[in-house]
């Protein structure tokens, strides 16, 4: 059987422009993808204990064929990784390996690892390059492309980092077939997210194929990453720095941030359950406003709930502060400019916008109702 062909998205930015390379088993073809963006046969790879022993061994034996070179550090699993110090010892492994500029730092792994070490690149020697192979759905579609990079600080999530474009991503669709059931639907939650924001007919995709997708369905993978990484695209294409457009890619993300802070970044909450859960929120709040049609948050939380997702505050285990905390851990979130919060609002499901000027006594009632729904 010939292999299924390789996708590509591009992503045109003057002076760093890159592809989004996707398809199953390029992992185990590597070198045959990576090699054209390597200055020189050397890399240096980052990963997880998780991912290290699903997938280093095929990633170290495909650079072998090319005599690529290579190092590997192996990082603890989990978002406490996103941390000063697991920074400081990634930078300083690199460092002690000598890697140049004319090297190369490959991420291997989920958002974790792919913020982490973007982050380390981009102040790595004053940049060094930095190949993405996400190994999650969530980073497949969302937090490999684009270029934010950063770790958490106890005020909050994200709120070190700085924007550097990898040199490529691959996104190997087989590795999604070893994600456990929940970590898939975590990333479905960014999935779902654009349809929500931007795409109307993405959304009525989803409806009727999400649940093949989730069952495996190569197909419906494949296009479900080509169709968010071509969004993701073109929003950072328009909008690098999140001066103005790029913002629409955080709806349901200020929520989000509010309650992985909540509930200590741990496993109670994945990133991506939370986006689900804030994208919910999102289009609660905005119907409050009449900016919505009232169905739509209905819709949105019965297709999560269609998919077996977190999709309430109420399907978080555990205690959760009251409204007013959540909304005072919100207002550290990286959108607030001039000390005004920032919200990504609806006027229907494929339409989002940036608001500014959302009353405070609104947002408190959503939150204050969704607790009391616990």
């Amino acid at each position: 059987m010939e292999p299924a062909p390789v996708e590509s998205v591009h992503v045109p930015l003057p002076g760093r422009a890159y592809d989004i390379l996707i398809a199953r088993d390029l992992i185990a073809d590597a070198a045959t993808h990576l090699t054209p963006v390597l200055k020189r046969k050397r890399v240096a790879i980052v990963t997880d204990e998780t991912v290290s022993a699903l997938h280093l061994a095929t990633l170290t034996g495909a650079l072998d064929t090319a005599s690529v070179s290579h190092v590997a550090l192996t990082l603890p699993a989990g978002e406490a990784t996103k941390s000063w110090p697991y920074l400081s010892q990634t930078v300083e492994w690199l460092l002690e390996h000598k890697i140049e500029r004319n090297d190369s730092v490959i991420a291997l792994g989920g958002g974790v690892i792919g913020d982490l070490v973007g982050f380390a690149c981009a102040i790595l020697r004053r940049g060094v390059a930095c190949i993405q192979i996400p190994t999650s759905l969530l980073a497949q579609v969302d937090s490999s492309v684009g270029g934010k990079t950063a770790i958490n600080s106890p005020h909050g999530k994200n709120l070190i980092g700085a924007f550097h474009q990898p040199a490529r991503v691959l996104a190997d669709l087989s590795v999604l077939d070893t994600l456990t059931r929940r970590d898939f639907l975590a990333g479905y939650g960014e999935v779902a997210k654009y349809g929500l924001l931007g795409d109307a007919d993405f959304f009525d995709w989803l409806e009727a194929n999400a649940p093949a997708m989730a069952a495996g369905d190569t197909d419906a993978r494949a296009h479900a990453v080509r169709r968010s990484c071509e969004m993701k695209a073109e929003i950072v294409t328009r909008d690098e720095t999140e001066q103005g457009d790029r913002a629409l890619l955080n709806l349901g993300h200020t929520f989000c941030h509010a309650l992985e802070a909540a509930t200590g970044y741990s496993d109670r909450l994945l990133h991506g359950e939370g986006v689900a859960i804030g994208c919910v929120l999102a289009f609660d709040l905005s119907a409050r406003l009449g900016l919505c049609p009232q169905e739509a948050p209905s819709r949105v939380a019965a297709h999560l709930a269609q998919m077996g997702m977190r999709a309430t505050l109420a399907d978080i285990p555990g205690d959760l502060p009251d409204a007013d905390a959540l909304v005072a851990l919100m207002a550290q979130d990286k959108k607030v400019v001039d000390g005004q919060m920032r919200y990504i609002l609806a006027r229907d499901i494929g339409d989002a916008f940036v608001a500014d000027d959302v009353p405070a006594e609104t947002v408190k009632a959503a939150l204050t109702d969704a607790l009391a729904a616990r």
